[in-house]
């Protein structure tokens, strides 16, 4: 019996770990913290930075707005120069995206 139920729990916790996803953010099993351009404009310089950030526990929920629209109401800009992305992650337990726009 304790053989069945430990093969429920094991076969598809094994099938969504090993699993692969395609996705635009850099992917580690253990551990993940890179940065990443989204998007940019000929002329980079700016005045103001603003930041939005979602979280995601076990890939299960996630909660938060890392838009580019929340990024730039956050740091009051109007005018968007150049848009960055930071990822943090560990062990797929915890994740943190965070989308950063500079701009004036």
């Amino acid at each position: 019996m304790k053989k069945i139920v430990l093969s429920l729990l094991v076969v598809p916790l094994l099938a969504l770990v090993l699993s692969g996803c395609a996705t635009y953010m850099p992917a580690g099993a253990l551990y993940v913290a890179a940065k990443g351009a989204v998007a940019t404009t000929d002329d980079i310089s700016y005045t103001k930075i603003g930041k939005a950030t979602a979280t995601s526990i076990l890939g299960l929920v996630a909660t938060g707005d890392s838009s580019i629209k929340t990024a730039a109401a956050n740091g009051s800009i109007t005018k968007i120069k150049y848009v960055d992305y930071e990822v943090e992650n560990i062990l797929g337990i915890y994740g943190k995206y965070t989308t950063v726009v500079y701009g004036d």
